[in-house]
């Protein structure tokens, strides 16, 4: 059983962060009810730092309800609630073993098109509070996934999760986070992740440089 457990949605603020102030979109909050989910993000959601935030590749963000349990002790912070870490859907049912690059999902009537796992920014240390978030966050493994939007359309909690389509190369977020991380890589691993049309662009490009100097050495 796949489904949606909460939407959270949330713009822009200013909050006072080690002497700055700094602009950010990671504080969501959770809504009920039908929301449109347009190509570039869902209806009530707008991302701040568009440089490395947001577009087509990253347009929403999931992460699964499972991961809460293990975040609850690690942080010592048993009240933390959906959209904690920034997410706009919590699901139930999908973890970073189960997904891959190109899957394609409905959620409602909306589609989407898995694209990338997340590297959390320094806006995660700010939702908690905590400089050691995000090196535990990336450690952990559980990092969630982006996707980019296939069909317009709505959805609300508790709708249905279904795979629509799975992507033959079977190159899961979790395997290509291992893959980006790794010293020590298999070429022909690589040489997948860095042609694959459904790879979020930056990640595309960065595998393809370490392929050239892979098979250059």
């Amino acid at each position: 059983m796949m489904n949606l457990v909460a939407l959270s949605v949330g713009g822009p603020q200013h909050v006072d962060w080690r002497g700055e102030t700094v602009r950010t979109s990671i504080f969501k909050e959770r809504v009920a009810g039908l929301r449109h989910v347009a190509f570039l993000n869902i209806d009530g959601d707008e991302q701040s730092d568009l440089s490395v935030h947001g577009g087509r590749d990253k347009a929403v963000y999931a992460y699964p309800s499972e991961h809460y349990a293990f975040w609850h002790g690690e942080l010592s912070n048993p009240g933390l609630a959906w959209g904690g870490f920034g997410e706009n859907l919590t699901t139930e049912g999908l973890t970073e073993r189960d997904v891959c690059i190109g899957d394609r999902l409905r959620i409602g009537n909306a589609e989407f098109v898995v694209t990338q796992p997340r590297l959390p920014c320094f806006k995660l240390a700010i939702r908690h509070g905590r400089l050691d978030i995000v090196r535990r966050f990336q450690r952990s493994g559980r990092s969630g996934f982006y996707l980019s939007v296939a069909r317009q359309g709505e959805l609300q909690e508790d709708d249905a999760i279904e795979f629509i389509a799975r992507d033959e190369r079977r190159l899961s977020i979790a395997a290509t986070l291992q893959l980006f991380h790794a010293a020590d890589v298999d070429v022909d691993v690589l040489r997948r992740a860095a042609s694959h049309p459904s790879m979020a662009a930056t990640w595309r490009q960065a595998f393809e440089k370490r392929l050239a100097n892979a098979t250059r050495d």
